[in-house]
């Protein structure tokens, strides 16, 4: 399957076809289909959602998605959403990149992934799930869906090459993808090995957020989202389909591609977006914005401003506010964050959070700069501007407690003396003299 083009635009009813003539005209399902094939609708949103929150697609394939053979369980320790109930620890965490697999180990996508954290459920529908993948080999005679939420990914090292039922998505670092619930896929390693980030969203479908006193413009546009055009296999063999269902992998015979969708319309839709594409706010006279203005895209709930999940970037970009302490300020949060570095350096730490890499600050943790940081910031000479350049910071945020997993806690790579960053912050306080 090669890559067609895409469209842009974000959120739309989306029309393309393969092969001319596959789509009918004025219904959905004719009682043949053109070129013999199936009609089959794909629904991610309950059938009465209100219009502008609907999304649903209808999808023309060789055959529908129900002939594969029964799932057995499937065993891949690394990936699951085993959060724990015991007691959450309050500490700062932060992880080295993970390792990537050596050459006498061939790990693809779906065997690289590995649980850092969560929280909620695919039962309650409200949620995420924190993975990182390491992987070295392309998804051979292999497909995959996730039953439990929608997939972002985002790749730090190597470019993606995701065949999915609706097309094709070419995403490279600091680039993200987003798979819709159900959605079939394989990936392929172009560059071989291969490491990024993967949130698992299990509420509401991400969209773009709100811009308020911003106004029409700024942020995440959406003419910049493309969406895949059609582009199908007619492949038979003997293929591995594996499911991701209420926390669970499965695996079923499957003696086609399920990449056989021919041409689709609709609004469940896989998508793509460069993230250097997005148009930063920032102030230009004192103090500066909270890190909501680096919102990309949220899942939202049911109470206004309250993301199940915020998808946020820290991009390039110029520091111009006066008398002002640029970096990001010390905080507590009552949502709870956890971070990943693509590219570069991160404004708020001088050294141990590597590209690859990750941290974990939960609600009402406190953090903020390290020693280096503040003391470099607390002296910098805020009348001219500061460019902040050639660096991609990310971050998924949510309103509840973000559970580490045991195997997050128990990794070689986690870093124990992490809190030492801050050790170097002096007193100086001259008690009002």
């Amino acid at each position: 399957m090669q890559s067609n083009g895409y469209q842009s635009g974000f959120g739309n009813e989306f029309a393309t076809e393969a092969l001319p003539g596959t789509l009918p005209v004025g219904r959905n399902s004719p009682q043949q289909v053109a070129h013999g094939l199936y009609a089959e609708q794909l629904t991610g949103t309950a059938f009465t959602a209100p219009r502008h929150q609907n999304r649903r697609s209808w999808l023309y394939r060789i055959r529908p998605a129900a002939m594969h053979g029964p799932f057995v369980p499937f065993n891949q320790p690394g990936l699951h959403n085993d959060f724990g109930s015991g007691p959450v620890t309050p500490d700062q965490l932060r992880w080295d990149p993970l390792p990537l697999p050596g050459a006498d180990a061939s790990v693809d996508f779906v065997d690289g992934l590995v649980t850092m954290a969560g929280n909620g459920s695919p039962e309650a529908q409200s949620g995420i799930g924190v993975h990182l993948y390491a992987a070295n080999a392309s998804m051979q005679g292999r497909y995959f869906y996730d039953a439990d939420g929608e997939l972002l990914i985002v790749p730090q090292q190597g470019r993606l090459h995701i065949e999915t039922e609706l097309g094709v998505l070419d995403i490279e670092p600091q680039e993200i993808a987003v798979i819709p619930r159900g959605i079939r896929f394989r990936v392929e390693l172009p560059d071989g090995p291969s490491r990024g980030y993967v949130c698992e969203n299990f509420g509401g479908f991400l969209r773009l957020p709100d811009l308020g006193p911003i106004g029409s413009n700024g942020l995440a546009n959406p003419r910049d989202f493309l969406t895949p055009n059609a582009a199908f296999e007619d492949l038979e063999g003997d293929f591995e389909l594996i499911a991701k269902f209420q926390g669970h992998l499965w695996r079923a015979d499957i003696g086609h591609s399920p990449l056989d969708v021919v041409g689709w319309h609709g609004s469940h839709v896989p998508y793509k977006y460069d993230l250097r594409r997005f148009n930063t706010i920032g102030s230009i006279s004192y103090d500066h914005p909270d890190p909501s203005i680096f919102l990309v895209l949220t899942s939202p709930t049911d109470t206004p401003g309250v993301g199940n999940l915020d998808f946020a970037i820290f991009p390039p970009r110029v520091l111009a506010a006066q008398d002002t302490f640029r970096p990001p300020w010390f905080h507590r949060n009552i949502a709870s964050e956890f971070m990943g570095l693509i590219h570069g350096e991160y404004d708020a730490k001088a050294e141990g959070f590597a590209p690859g890499g990750c941290s974990l600050h939960n609600c009402m943790t406190g953090h903020g700069p390290d020693a280096v940081t503040f003391e470099k910031a607390s002296h910098a000479d805020t009348s001219k501007p500061d460019y902040v350049r050639d660096t991609m910071a990310i971050m998924f945020e949510t309103c509840k407690v973000i559970r580490p997993t045991a195997q997050a806690l128990d990794a070689t790579n986690r870093q124990r003396d992490y809190q030492a960053c801050w050790a170097g912050l002096r007193k100086h306080f001259n008690g009002g003299g």
